[in-house]
């Protein structure tokens, strides 16, 4: 239909989508807010910062491939946040290509990213459509920051990458946390996927900080997947975590109750069991971010034989950053194809500087080479 709004919001009803919401309203782009629960979607968008003047409709919708298919036929691209994306992206990213969509979703889980690419990615390429997992902050900036690294030392092929923020991990977050123990956490090594050894940790050091903090693969982020055969970059080790060493130690236990309470249940058992781990350390949704005070680092030190260089990005409000990562991206397919189609990270679909403009536009990122 030629008067269909062209971006459906899937999942609308979450943190991560109202803060979509918000982006798509200042780009002044026509969406679709669709999930299952159509109340709980209204009161969400109740509270949406100037909805009155947005250009939008509420749908309920099931979480099945033709229901869903039917829903974005006639759109330009669909924003999943609807997670772990590991369990529930696979019904929607089958529902975008049978209704010629272009796909991108604030997950970030190595697994998925990991499965997407190998399931679905020629499929997208073939139809000429984009297939764009983890279009977010967890894992764009770092991307991002990459870029502009291997741009200024063409001489590297070893990345390091660290992303760290404060703040509080939301329902589906937590959940993401902590349903990707059931694989494993990999890097890249002379561009072959190796495997961390269980509750692998690391003391990290960032920028304008004295006190070190503790980070973890948490999957080994999509990274190692996006590089895999990169023809300059032949080993990436990426970490992550939360400014809160608490939190984190709480993240570390849980690990270790996996793998020597849960691992040897069933897969679905282990699923259900690791799922109420997450409901007991983050129930509800978290309040909305200050960006005084939720902060983000993002660090990547490339390395070659006699070549180095560090980027690091300074920012604040992780959630909002992933709000405008999908507006941008959203408006971008609107009014132009992406980049590449097939399976893409963000930076080959919009452009990593690009990405960088946008959020340094808000004011939510500042980059430094040194």
């Amino acid at each position: 239909m030629s008067d269909k709004r062209p971006v459906v919001v899937y999942g609308a009803s979450g943190f991560s989508a109202r803060l979509i919401i918000e982006f798509l309203r200042e780009y002044n782009v026509p969406f679709i807010a669709a999930g299952r629960n159509r109340e709980k979607i209204e009161e969400v968008l109740a509270h949406v910062p100037g909805i009155g003047t947005a250009d939008y409709e509420i749908v309920q919708v099931d979480h099945e491939v033709d229901a869903l298919a039917s829903l974005l036929e006639g759109a330009k691209v669909v924003c999943n946040t609807v997670g772990p994306c590991i369990y529930h992206a696979p019904t929607v990213v089958e529902a975008a290509l049978k209704a010629g969509c272009h796909y991108i979703d604030t997950g970030g889980e190595t697994p998925w990213v990991k499965l997407a690419s190998e399931e679905w990615g020629a499929k997208f390429e073939e139809a000429g459509l984009l297939l764009a997992p983890a279009t977010a902050y967890m894992s764009a900036v770092a991307e991002a920051c990459a870029q502009i690294a291997i741009e200024r030392a063409p001489g590297i092929d070893s990345l390091e990458i660290l992303s760290m923020f404060a703040g509080f991990p939301t329902y589906g977050s937590t959940q993401t946390i902590f349903g990707q123990l059931q694989w494993e956490s990999i890097y890249l090594e002379q561009n072959e996927y190796k495997e961390w050894p269980p509750v692998t940790t690391l003391e990290v050091t960032i920028p304008s900080a004295i006190s070190t903090q503790l980070a973890l693969p948490w999957g080994g982020f999509p990274h190692p997947v996006w590089f895999k055969d990169h023809p300059q970059i032949a080993n990436v080790r990426a970490f992550g975590g939360l400014l809160d060493r608490s939190i984190m130690e709480g993240i570390v236990a849980g690990q270790r109750d996996y793998q020597e309470k849960i691992k040897p249940l069933p897969p679905e058992q282990q699923r259900e069991v690791l799922a109420g781990i997450a409901d007991s350390m983050q129930p509800d949704t978290p309040p909305r971010e200050n960006r005084r005070l939720q902060r983000t680092v993002d660090v990547v030190v490339g390395r070659g034989s006699l070549e180095s260089v560090r980027v690091t990005a300074q920012g604040q409000g992780a959630y909002l950053q992933t709000g405008l990562i999908q507006a941008f991206a959203a408006h971008h397919l609107v009014h132009r194809p992406p980049r590449k189609v097939g399976f893409a990270s963000p930076g080959e679909a919009f452009g990593h500087r690009e990405l960088l403009g946008a959020l340094e536009a808000y004011g939510f990122v500042r980059v430094e080479v040194g």
